[in-house]
């Protein structure tokens, strides 16, 4: 067997020269801007202000493996290493192949083409080397970190400066900061990461010195966690070791006691949040393993869970958002902080949980993990009609001042709560608060369908940003608990120890015991919502989706020159399975046909939130998230469907039974009745359109989750979703013009 090296050399991959930059579109002098103040020493872009462009990339799990090898068997034993087969240029969809090297290099020159000069910074979410998938050829250590350096060295050839070849400081080499973070597949054996510091944290510190400012370098070897000023003294991105926090690796046991490194992260995560608070500054998050808890998935253990949920809510002011990757799926999560439990007598967090020990989310998988979603956000609190067409434009916000809303104090008698106010104080006050959010973006391994992300965030007032502790409009407070019993005030419901049901006339009532961990300080009374909650400088507006369809660029390439009169070749544009499929007569096909024929590739875009209409996000807020989550929640299945439609049907027939019975004549009957009929028709229309407004989003959420790469047939047997429901006859209507068209049946 060839050795790593060597098929780096042949493909032409060797980092060991150091990579030719090619010069800029445009003067670097045009995007950096001498700082007046001298810069900050945590800014990796030479200690200079740069030009912002209210947007960065989101790039996750590129896999790339040295031994792909094109045209072969694309069978789980082979996973794209050896035999004959489909294995395209630029990989296999839906199989456990991983990336060839033509897609990373493909994936970075489009990204160079494209986003380079549009972006402020990157978002890289780990898992740059291959799968331990071939017992024929495991991997070594080697391999793992030649795999790292490579990813590097194409970031490096895209963001790297053209003007620093004499420049001995590698935190001044990129152009816009890169901020990395450790994958389960980053280390060997994967998913097992010991306590710091160890040969992983001091390897990756010399592999990722390009983008680690230097005064985080101690923190890093030390657990793998740092934070990067991306705009320096204004906002800061907080890469997170996630694996600490990872159920599966073993050589950890959750964030409970103090002598674990998950204890420690944290500890770390409270004093640098608290400490940006104190500055003014907002923070993003992001990690590789995001935080997911449904009924049959559990990737952290839960004592990191509550903690994080825990963290989440008492720094809500200060938390723009959380990105992850790992999971290849386009989807979200809402954490909710009515979940958090901590058992005041102990100190520790509640550790009951379900176990998941499965790693992978392949499509089986998924299926089920996104039924469970749907599931769980059934339970979500239903915002009233009205609240549904508010957009954020509309919303009564200062965004620069960060004001809110106050209530009328006039009036001071008790009064019947809205529904509006009823909604509020379920999810936390008018602005959610209740909950969090985390975002988890598609992969460039085509597991689905290659896939990258655009965030844009509002960059009004960014360089007069007024510290939250300075505003002095107050709060509207949503929660009861107070601080006068001697615990931190969490600003959440928690269980708390009984201080005895009967206690002596002369004793007096002790007072709960302080948590064995220093709990948070929630936001001040005085602060606004966070950027998280209330559109305001740093908040996120919305994203552009990109997706490479490959199976429409390997059909491109047949549409060209294939000459059999086997059109089911061409039809299916994103028919992955076809391409899965061990036929014989269409692997020659294909073979002969692409040998000699380039196919172009590109990314395009799947969908946009701006003008997207399926889900209807106005911004990427809190509370914009959690109407999408109560919209998914209201789905019915087919089944589901069928046996309400029924029922309601009978008893439909049995009231009209009753009035048939009943002879009115005098007009006042006559109008009541007219006006009840009314009122139910009225009532019928609110339901159906809530039905196809949930039939649309729960539809876009799937297709999208599996990056459009799906079929509608596929779609529709998996999730029990009607064809038709929502007016599709001729396929699946994504944004932008893409299409997908059905392989067969009547819609």
């Amino acid at each position: 067997m060839r050795g790593f090296a060597s098929l780096i050399l042949g493909l032409g991959l060797a980092h060991a020269a150091a990579p030719h930059y090619s010069s800029p579109s445009r003067p670097i002098s045009q995007d950096l801007e001498s700082s007046t103040e001298g810069g900050n020493a945590n800014d990796p872009v030479g200690k200079a202000e740069r030009k912002l462009h209210g947007r960065f990339l989101h790039i996750t799990d590129l896999h790339p493996d040295p031994f792909y090898k094109r045209h072969s068997s694309t069978n789980d034993d082979d996973v794209c290493h050896r035999g004959s087969g489909t294995a395209g240029l630029y990989g296999a969809s839906a199989t456990e192949c991983d990336s060839p090297f033509a897609l990373v290099n493909a994936t970075f020159k489009w990204v160079e083409e494209n986003l380079k000069d549009s972006v402020d910074f990157v978002i890289w979410t780990g898992d740059s080397a291959r799968h331990d998938n071939d017992e024929k050829i495991p991997r070594k250590e080697k391999q793992v970190l030649d795999l790292n350096r490579y990813v590097v060295d194409k970031l490096v050839e895209v963001f790297g400066k053209s003007d620093n070849i004499n420049d001995t400081d590698p935190t001044n080499d990129l152009i816009i900061p890169i901020v990395p973070t450790f994958g389960n597949n980053d280390i060997l054996p994967h998913n097992v990461f010991e306590q710091g510091p160890n040969e992983w944290t001091r390897k990756y510190l010399h592999i990722w010195r390009h983008m680690i400012p230097e005064e985080q370098r101690h923190s890093f070897e030390r657990g793998g966690w740092f934070f990067v000023e991306v705009i320096p003294n204004q906002l800061a991105v907080f890469s997170l070791n996630t694996l600490y926090f990872f159920d599966n690796n073993a050589a950890v046991d959750g964030c409970s006691d103090s002598s674990e490194p998950g204890y420690e992260h944290f500890e770390w995560l409270r004093i640098q949040l608290q400490f940006l608070r104190e500055r003014g500054m907002k923070a993003i998050l992001m990690g590789h393993v995001p935080p997911a808890r449904t009924k049959n998935k559990y990737s952290w253990d839960e004592t990191c869970w509550q903690r994080y949920t825990l963290w989440m809510r008492q720094y809500r002011d200060v938390v723009v958002g959380s990105l992850y990757g790992h999971m290849n799926l386009d989807h979200f999560m809402l954490q909710d902080s009515d979940e958090v439990d901590i058992n005041m007598k102990t100190g520790f967090l509640n550790q009951d949980k379900i176990r998941d020990h499965s790693d992978d989310i392949n499509i089986q998988a998924g299926a089920s993990y996104l039924q469970d979603l749907q599931s769980l956000w059934s339970n979500t609190p239903g915002p009233p009609p009205d609240l549904l067409e508010v957009e954020s434009d509309n919303r009564n916000v200062v965004l620069a001042a960060g004001a809110i809303r106050t209530s009328n104090k006039k009036n001071k008698k008790k009064r019947k709560k809205s529904k509006k106010e009823k909604y509020f104080e379920k999810i936390g006050g008018e602005w959610g608060e209740r909950y969090s959010l985390a975002l988890i973006s598609g992969s460039v391994i085509p597991e689905y369908f290659p896939s990258l992300r655009v965030i844009e965030y509002n960059t009004s007032g960014i360089n007069n940003v007024v510290a939250s502790s300075s505003v002095n409009l107050k709060r509207k407070q949503y929660t009861s608990l107070s601080n006068k019993g001697g615990a931190p005030s969490l600003g959440l419901t928690m269980q708390r120890p009984s201080r005895f049901d009967k206690l002596k006339k002369h004793r007096k009532p002790k007072k709960p015991r302080k948590p064995h961990f220093t709990v948070p300080e929630p936001p001040s009374s005085s602060s606004p919502p966070g950027p998280a909650y209330s559109p305001q400088t740093f908040s996120w507006l919305g994203y552009t989706q990109y997706l490479a369809n490959l199976t429409s660029i390997y059909d491109e390439a047949f549409s060209d020159s294939l000459e059999t009169g086997d059109q089911s070749v061409t039809n299916s544009r994103t028919s992955t399975n076809e391409w899965r499929a061990a036929d014989t007569e269409r692997a020659d096909v294909f073979q002969q046909t692409t040998k000699t024929h380039p196919r172009p590739f590109r990314y395009e875009i799947e969908y946009k939130t701006f003008n997207d209409s399926s889900f209807s996000l106005p911004d990427l807020t809190v509370s914009s998230y959690l109407k999408l989550a109560w919209r998914i929640g209201n789905y019915e299945s087919t089944d589901m469907l069928k046996a309400s439609r029924s029922l309601g049907q009978h008893l439909e027939e049995e009231e009209d039974d009753d009035d048939d019975g009943c002879a009115f004549e005098d007009d006042v009957s006559t109008t009541k009745k007219g006006h009840k009929k009314h009122k139910k028709q009225k009532k019928k229309h609110r339901k159906r359109k809530r039905r196809k407004d949930a039939e649309e989003a729960w539809i876009a959420f799937v297709q999208r989750a599996f990056i459009g790469s799906r079929d509608p047939d596929d779609i529709w047997d998996r999730f029990g979703i009607a064809k038709g429901d929502v007016g599709v006859t001729n396929g699946v209507q994504l944004d932008d013009g893409l299409e997908v068209e059905e392989t067969g049946g009547e819609p």
